[in-house]
């Protein structure tokens, strides 16, 4: 990967967790945890990856890209600000009275397709929409991104079984594999491993990356379908809140958010102004 798009990655990914950052200490909203370890990615989806249209957010030939994990829906929003799907002012808003951007994810928002919030629906939907494609004989995409609690979900499962019995292979989901979860530590609460053992069994073509690792994310995103007629499921291993020294890989950061001094230091270790 060359420097220049590298560093394009990095200045994307910077903005989207200052946003959050903002975001969610105007609003005294939590969830920063989530939103921060999943940034890299976004901003790598958003560049390079997904076929969309700011101008036209509703064009019929867009790739779809639902958010399961619906509560870190300001990562998504921040990203589509930077990429003009609607004014940075918007962002201003967020998880405050009369404003235009709600806690989890809306489909109200250009840009956004589907309002998520309660895990494990996302992946359903995003299966439902894979078969229409397939259906309709459209050529459009669909991506979906999940939290590793999302993975706790029966709905999720029977979603799983569902796409691969059908070879969906213009689904690709991505698992922002933190494991840090509302109330503790995956292995505390539903272990997971052998995570990628379990996806090959029940079908799905899988690759494990390092999700804060651009090179990675964009040559993995670039490869899909990795298996003709079998969905693709990327294993992410992100570190939960990735950014603010801190606060990363901790149960705190799920429902927390920062105060004002507590701003001022993550903005400083992110290197923008206060």
């Amino acid at each position: 990967m060359d420097a220049e798009k590298l560093e394009g990655y990095r200045q994307l990914a910077t903005r989207i967790r200052e946003h959050c950052l903002r975001m969610t200490h105007r609003g005294k909203s939590g969830h920063l945890g989530s939103m921060l370890s999943m940034a890299d990615m976004m901003a790598v989806l958003y560049t390079s990856i997904l076929h969309v249209d700011p101008q036209d957010p509703d064009w019929e030939g867009r790739d779809r890209f639902v958010l399961s994990k619906g509560h870190a829906g300001a990562a998504v929003y921040a990203v589509l600000a930077e990429k003009g799907f609607f004014p940075r002012e918007w962002l201003k808003t967020y998880y405050l009275d009369d404003g235009k951007l709600s806690g989890h994810i809306s489909h109200h928002v250009p840009g956004v397709e589907f309002s998520t919030g309660s895990l494990g629906h996302g992946l359903p939907v995003a299966v439902g929409m894979a078969l229409a494609a397939k259906h309709d004989q459209k050529r459009h995409r669909v991506f979906c991104m999940l939290s590793d609690g999302d993975c706790n979900e029966g709905s999720t499962w029977e979603a799983i079984m569902m796409a691969a019995q059908h070879k969906t292979d213009n689904l690709t989901v991505i698992v922002d594999y933190n494991r840090v979860q509302a109330l503790g530590r995956m292995e505390d609460i539903i272990e997971m491993e052998p995570f990628a053992e379990k996806l090959r069994l029940f079908g799905w073509a899988v690759r494990e990356i390092d999700g804060h690792d651009y090179e990675q994310v964009e040559d993995t995103l670039s490869a899909v379908p990795f298996e003709a007629g079998k969905p693709s499921w990327v294993l992410a291993r992100t570190v939960k809140c990735r950014c603010v020294s801190w606060l990363e890989d901790t149960v705190r950061s799920h429902y927390g958010c920062v105060n004002d001094e507590e701003l001022c230091e993550a903005l400083n270790e992110l290197g923008v102004e206060v």
